[in-house]
């Protein structure tokens, strides 16, 4: 056997050690599977700033950008595997060996891990180990052992075009992308505190601008899940627990019963970059999370309300803010519709005026009344803010690049969630601050249209433009970073005029 045959037969074993893998587990715990446990232990041990570059440079590619470097690096160890074993076979064992520990300990670190999560990975390791002891002996070298032929053997070449064709079939698997829930058609119960009517935009008007209800198609997402929970409202409900004088459990048709409240809020990721678009904003229905926690009865002391979610991940909420009369909720549909599996299906927290990170926990499970001491979350053992007010920003959405000279529109949308925005000021080219032409106003906890007639001249220009909160705060003009507490500064484009 050629380094060139052993390095195939290799990935051939590799791969198809790691497609029994995550066979196995979507059929026990998609959590379990090798390519989902491995990468979820990734992202958790990431630095901060490593996450940080990722979603600033690819966006929400960045989890398939990191299964396909976990499913290259797992290829590239396959291919040692099968050169070293060419002479000595204990040494491509020990590689898989070594593959089949590292997906079974990523397995067991997840929450509600058991010991049945280790098999996938352990299996992956047995299969992988197997089919390459299996082609070597298949193509063992005539004469010496020393010889190596020349030559690619044409059965290494279907296993390992098998091997390649399983893992590209099971990264489509439900352990990868996630199982969408099979519960019963959901009917949203109708609130009983409605929003008021929904005013028309300026977005048929304003070509460019970013419509002032964000279709759920559109709306950003950004979290630690690699695999989107497929949970079904059949087996969900939510814990209450912590330090509270009466602890409980609420399952679904219970949640449902409760009075539900409808209101217009925008969401936004404290990794929002100025300018960025990490921020929708649409219609939520839910139940108070006040009302739960007035059933729940919070004990003296008690300072935040850690919310969990399915998946792990925690964040933490200051309870003060839970109860000073803001439309904190337990969402369950955007946009008159139940929840999608990627926006926190069957229900999610959601706190006006707060980032996402300490206030928006999708796929929710349980909320724990406890102390900033006592408890943690996800995020602010790794560096971010325990406060996390959303800063007043303005976003500019067109014009970009090239355009002809000539009449057309600087627009954009502000918020300062929770406060509201009262004024919105274009700069062009350095010079007289103008003030911008606000848009319909939803409320507080929403966001704003804003535009400003420009006549565009021949040349390269650049365009600023800043923001007041409802409270004729303006925006900080400092240029900050998204650590550890959100961006700052005024966004600035250049456009070129034709």
């Amino acid at each position: 056997m050629s380094r060139t045959e052993g390095a195939i037969a290799g990935l051939a074993a590799a791969g198809l050690g790691l497609t029994a893998g995550q066979v196995l587990g979507t059929l026990l715990d998609a959590t379990s599977a090798p390519l989902v446990a491995v990468g979820s232990a990734l992202i958790d041990v990431a630095p901060t700033p490593v996450k940080e570059w990722a979603v600033s440079t690819v966006g929400t590619a960045d989890k398939p950008l990191l299964l396909v470097a976990v499913v290259i690096a797992v290829a590239g160890l396959g291919g040692l595997a099968g050169i070293v074993s060419i002479r000595r076979p204990l040494l491509g064992d020990i590689v898989f060996a070594a593959l089949g520990l590292g997906g079974t300990l990523a397995a067991l670190t997840r929450p509600s891990a058991t010991l049945l999560d280790a098999i996938p990975s352990v299996l992956a390791a047995i299969v992988a180990a197997t089919v390459l002891r299996w082609q070597l002996r298949r193509t063992q070298p005539r004469g010496s052992t020393d010889e190596l032929r020349g030559g690619i053997d044409r059965r290494l070449l279907l296993t390992g075009g098998a091997g390649v064709l399983g893992v590209l079939l099971t990264a489509n698997l439900p352990a990868v992308r996630g199982a969408a829930p099979v519960s019963a058609p959901i009917t949203i119960p109708r609130p009983s505190s409605p929003a008021s009517a929904f005013p028309t935009g300026l977005e048929q008007t304003v070509a460019g601008l970013s419509p002032l209800r964000t279709p759920i198609s559109d709306f950003y997402r950004v979290d630690t899940a690699l695999l989107v929970p497929g949970l079904e409202t059949e087996q969900w409900h939510l814990d209450v627990n912590g330090m509270v004088d009466n602890p409980f459990t609420i399952s679904w048709d219970e949640l449902l019963a409760m009075p539900m409240i409808e209101r217009d809020i925008t969401l936004t990721c404290v990794s929002n970059e100025i300018g960025g678009p990490y921020c929708g904003s649409t219609r939520w229905i839910g139940v108070r999370v006040a009302d739960l926690l007035a059933r729940a009865q919070p004990s003296p002391g008690a300072e935040q309300v850690l919310s969990t979610s399915t998946d792990g991940f925690t964040a933490s909420t200051p309870l003060p803010v839970l109860l000073d009369g803001r439309d904190a909720m337990i969402a369950i549909a955007m946009d008159g519709r139940p929840l999608t599996p990627e926006h926190g299906f069957p229900a999610r927290l959601l706190t006006p005026g707060l980032y996402g990170y300490v206030g928006a926990t999708k796929w929710l499970t349980r909320l724990t009344v406890t102390t900033f001491a006592a408890e943690q979350a996800y995020w602010t053992v790794r560096g971010w803010a325990q406060q996390a007010p959303v800063k007043t920003a303005t976003r500019i959405d067109t014009p970009h690049g090239s355009l002809a000279a000539g009449p057309t529109a600087i627009a954009g949308v502000a918020w300062a969630t929770h406060r509201g925005i009262s004024r919105v000021q274009v700069q062009v080219d350095n010079g007289a601050w103008q003030d911008a032409t606000l848009g319909p106003e939803v409320g507080l906890d929403y966001w704003r249209q804003w535009y400003l007639p420009w006549t565009a001249t021949s040349g390269r220009h650049s365009i600023a433009a800043r923001a007041w909160d409802g409270s004729g705060v303006p925006q900080p003009a400092t240029v900050q970073g998204v650590l550890p507490d959100g961006a700052t500064g005024y966004h600035i484009v250049q456009v070129q005029v034709g």
